[in-house]
């Protein structure tokens, strides 16, 4: 009897561990899908906009319009920032007002984090996130689940 419990216990386990691994592969092959989607959909619209932007090894694209002339900030950093959030659709889901936001850059999006260190204080570019750096699966607020988002950022200071 003992001996029946003990095939028992290790054939869930083997079953458990096989479904866990197939998952795995199948979350794997859906982020693997999704990045392919996205980046169809951000190279779609620089081409309808007649925009070019460079692609970061993370897959983030983005695009420097000015140069700026101060200190690059560091993942460390806060950052003070005027911003416009919106979707590929032209509908814009976040921005700041007359005043800027001043946002530490380990409290913000993987794609913010990525992006913002590649401007200069003083400098403005454009980031084309793919869903994966901003919000994945999740939908939030009026933004839908695997959105690419895009940011135009204005870097005003770097504390």
């Amino acid at each position: 009897m003992n001996i029946l419990k003990g095939y028992q216990s290790v054939l869930m386990i083997s079953l458990a561990a096989f479904f866990l691994m197939g998952t795995c592969d199948t979350d794997k092959e859906k982020a693997e899908e999704q990045a392919r989607v996205d980046e169809q959909i951000i190279l779609d619209y620089l081409a309808g906009h007649e925009l070019t932007a460079e692609k970061h090894s993370s897959g983030l694209y983005y695009s420097i319009n000015i140069e700026g002339y101060g200190e690059q900030p560091a993942s460390s950093s806060t950052v003070t920032v005027f911003y416009k959030g919106y979707l590929t659709t032209g509908e814009v889901f976040d921005q700041t007002g007359t005043e800027p936001a001043t946002i530490p850059i380990r409290d913000v999006i993987k794609g913010w984090q990525i992006g913002i260190p590649l401007l200069k204080e003083g400098g403005a570019g454009v980031f084309y996130l793919p869903s994966a750096l901003a919000y994945g699966t999740d939908a939030v607020g009026s933004i839908p689940a695997n959105s690419v988002l895009i940011f135009e950022v204005e870097l005003m200071a770097v504390q």
